[in-house]
């Protein structure tokens, strides 16, 4: 091979090698690249994955849902908000709620009231004419303010649907959504000058401050933080479950015992029109709550100025004067009676609707002995109504455990 093929020769390959080794060493360089990035994605998803399934996420709210049986002969309809449904969490705190004094947003001894210093259970969840905030007919609260009407007891009011307090103020159609149902009554007891004397803020603060509430609020509604809201509704659930329903006569009309001859006839003086005429506003056998829950003007008076009477609430004339028909249920222990506590004893009751009666205007037509004055009762027949009115004594309900004060408080446990 002559010297100059041999020298164009390796130019050649020199040339070849120039040019071959670009596009290598930039496939090697894109390759690279995407190795590197196609590494750090797979290793990012690894990290993500890892802190996902290492990493616990908020716990789901889950409280034990509380049922309520109803008893023999009683209504299947109950009265519970869909936004606080029962719970066995919401009813133990509940129960803490309405015991503890603190609830007013204070903490001296001397200055505590909660809902039971006057719904006292012995006394069907009423104050009583022997209690000492019981005062000429009416309770008081901190301040000695006299309540405005008498209250009511709290019994069975998970059947009622016609609006809570003597004139029905607090029911479902009432458009303010501040004035409802069962949840409303307790922040109206917190403000109430009458009662509590306090502000909803105070009554949050001191019991955010308790220990051991906050945890139980977390386990009722899901949030440790104290408000007024949740305590209305922790307290709501625990008084819909006083339910009253063993008294003899329930345990009559389950055929488990009988009435003696004075009971029953005063059962039938009870539920007829010839009779005692009682069970038109206050039930019987076909309505065991002993009330309508509704509104009636009963003959008490001719004059009608109380600002706090159904017609208040309504503006239909014919509500001058009336009031809600309270329940029977242990009655004889809820005195003083009527929406001014005018009657003392069921003595005082019988007379009036005896021979006392008013007539007016606006007198309910279910008063059908009003032009008689009454329904004008033997002595005897009275005695035999008075003894089956005390056949609705129930005493299992009065004596319950799981309706009375907690033996220590969450900050005692």
């Amino acid at each position: 091979m002559s010297f100059n093929r041999k020298v164009r020769n390796e130019k050649w390959k020199i040339k070849f090698a120039k040019i071959s080794s670009r596009p290598l060493r930039k496939s090697f360089a894109d390759f690279a690249v995407k190795f590197i990035s196609l590494f750090a994605f797979f290793v990012i998803i690894s990290l993500y994955s890892c802190d996902k399934n290492d990493t616990p996420g908020p716990q789901k709210h889950n409280p034990t849902p509380y049922e309520i049986e109803i008893p023999y002969g009683f209504p299947t309809q109950l009265n519970i908000p869909e936004d606080n449904p029962m719970t066995v969490e919401g009813v133990e705190l509940g129960r803490y709620l309405f015991y503890d004094g603190r609830m007013s947003g204070r903490t001296h001894p001397d200055s505590l009231m909660s809902c039971a210093t006057c719904h006292i259970q012995e006394n069907s969840f009423e104050c009583g004419v022997d209690h000492p905030e019981y005062e000429g007919g009416f309770t008081h609260g901190i301040t000695g303010k006299p309540t405005p009407h008498v209250m009511l007891p709290l019994v069975n009011l998970v059947w009622n649907d016609h609006g809570y307090l003597w004139n029905g103020i607090i029911s479902e159609d009432n458009p303010d959504p501040h004035y409802q149902n069962i949840e409303s009554l307790v922040w109206m007891g917190i403000v109430a000058e009458h009662e509590m004397n306090s502000d909803t803020n105070r009554a949050k603060e001191v019991i955010q401050n308790i220990p051991g509430y906050p945890e139980l609020f977390e386990k009722a509604f899901g949030s440790s933080k104290v408000t007024v809201k949740n305590m209305s509704r922790a307290i709501a659930q625990f008084i819909r479950t006083f339910i009253s329903a063993n008294s003899k006569f329930d345990k009559y009309l389950r055929g488990e015992v009988q009435l003696s001859p004075s009971e029953l006839n005063g059962f039938v003086l009870f539920t007829t029109e010839e009779g005692a005429d009682c069970f038109h506003c206050h039930g019987g056998s076909g309505n065991p709550l002993f009330t309508t829950n509704l509104f009636y003007n009963n003959g008490k008076d001719t004059i009608f100025n109380d600002p706090r009477d159904r017609y208040a609430i309504t503006g239909d004339p014919q509500d001058h004067g009336a009031y809600k028909a309270t329940t029977l249920r242990n009655i004889e222990l809820t005195g003083p009676y009527m929406h001014d506590g005018r009657f003392e004893t069921l003595d005082d009751v019988l007379d009036f609707y005896d021979h006392q009666l008013l007539w007016s205007p606006y007198i309910d037509p279910l008063m059908h002995h009003i032009n008689d004055g009454g329904v004008q009762l033997t002595q005897n027949e009275r005695e035999d109504l008075k003894a089956f009115i005390r056949t609705l004594r129930d005493e299992e309900f009065l004596a319950n455990p799981d309706f009375g004060p907690p033996e220590k408080f969450p900050d005692e446990l």
